[in-house]
């Protein structure tokens, strides 16, 4: 499966219209941080975006997909968040964050190399947050688990953060149901240990 433009801009014409919540990770593991810059890579319809500029962060929303980004600015004009239209597997941003976070972007290329990438975009003394589905053999509910270009394995995500440049706070699977549908989430954060 290639998760290009027309393949997003596919999704979100036809995704459901309605106003999806934050995920539930993004509160608890960014509440002992001190509000900064901040990107949400693959904003999707920006709810984590505009949950982060509502408790004081300086956003970046980015994703590849217009039809995305004209829902979200529709649903809510936060003083605190500027929207890009961006490829995430070519666009550089011009600054690194205090925090870049992303919740099961799926772009056109391997998914941890992406979340590799990202990680670099991550100012010393900054924290990575990432949200991603799961790679499990036994994953339930036909039709409603991720195609298997999209799920990673939580071991192969720490192995991707080297030691001498990030402290692991989080490393964690959980299974939660969402409309009667259990999903099967990954969740890292991390800090990059300062002067790298």
């Amino acid at each position: 499966m290639e998760f290009d433009e027309n393949y997003w801009e596919h999704h979100w014409h036809q995704a459901h219209p309605g106003t999806p919540a934050p995920h539930p990770y993004l509160a608890r593991e960014t509440s002992g941080l001190i509000p900064g810059t901040a990107l949400d890579a693959g904003c999707g319809t920006g709810a984590e975006a505009v949950w982060l500029a509502s408790h004081g962060w300086q956003v970046t929303a980015a994703d590849i997909s217009a039809a995305a980004l004209a829902r979200a600015a529709e649903r809510a004009a936060a003083e605190n968040v500027r929207w890009v239209q961006a490829d995430l597997t070519s666009w550089r941003p011009a600054l690194r964050f205090d925090l870049v976070t992303t919740h099961y972007a799926h772009p056109a290329m391997p998914q941890l190399a992406f979340y590799q990438r990202i990680s670099d975009w991550v100012a010393p003394g900054g924290t990575l947050l990432i949200v991603g589905h799961l790679h499990s053999p036994a994953a339930p509910g036909h039709g409603h688990h991720p195609p298997a270009e999209a799920a990673v394995k939580l071991a192969d995500i720490t192995a991707g953060l080297d030691s001498a440049q990030w402290h692991i706070a989080t490393a964690e699977e959980h299974v939660r149901t969402v409309s009667d549908h259990p999903l099967q989430d990954v969740v890292v954060r991390a800090t990059r240990r300062s002067g790298r």
